[in-house]
């Protein structure tokens, strides 16, 4: 879509809002390439939630490409690319069995971490999280998004009926026409506000 917009309106954003969904490191990548820069929450895949050391607890190193563990064994890979997306990194079966932190690591002979071959657009975007413009697109985000969660669950206005971009946008503007004027009438039939409060007795 940013192509085609590009292509036909010559229009392309300077940044992106999107939400986690979108966050996958493919799509952080061609966005980096592109000079628009992702305001987008990265997918995490590695959380762990039984206690034991998280991917984020091992360090990477870039000039060895190599993982460093809690207890600074090594975890290294063979550079094979899986699913077309990840790099094995494994640590020394032998290191793990009389590693005194192996309870807290592992359940197998080994730790395995996975990296993501875009991880570096992924780190790029994990940077972005916390800072004004980021917190700023989030939040105008959201604003946007209510509008048309409103619009599925209280319109059931789930799909377009009408075909052509034409009868889309009459739909969807008849939509959003019904959607403001509820605002409006919700606004204008809201009880004055008490002044009695304010008023000398």
């Amino acid at each position: 879509m940013l192509e085609r917009t590009e292509t036909t309106f010559g229009l392309k954003p300077n940044w992106l809002a999107g939400d986690t969904a979108y966050g996958i490191g493919r799509l952080l990548a061609w966005l980096w390439t592109k000079g628009i820069t992702p305001h987008i929450p990265v997918w995490e895949r590695y959380e762990r939630t039984d206690g034991m050391f998280s991917r984020f607890d091992f360090t990477y190193d870039p000039e060895r490409d190599v993982y460093v563990c809690p207890n600074h064994r090594l975890l290294r890979t063979t550079g094979t690319v899986h699913d077309g997306r990840v790099r094995n990194y494994l640590s020394q079966s032998s290191e793990c069995r009389t590693c005194e932190l192996k309870e807290r690591c592992t359940r197998a002979p080994f730790r395995k971490i996975a990296r993501d071959i875009n991880e570096e657009a992924r780190d790029h975007a994990r940077a972005l999280v916390g800072t004004p413009e980021f917190e700023k697109s989030r939040d105008d985000r959201k604003k946007v998004e209510i509008r048309f969660a409103h619009l599925k669950v209280h319109h059931h206005f789930e799909r377009m009926r009408l075909r052509g971009l034409t009868g889309a946008r009459d739909e969807f503007q008849l939509a959003a026409t019904v959607q403001n004027l509820k605002t409006i009438a919700s606004h204008l039939w809201r009880p004055p506000p008490n002044h009695s409060a304010h008023c000398p007795a």
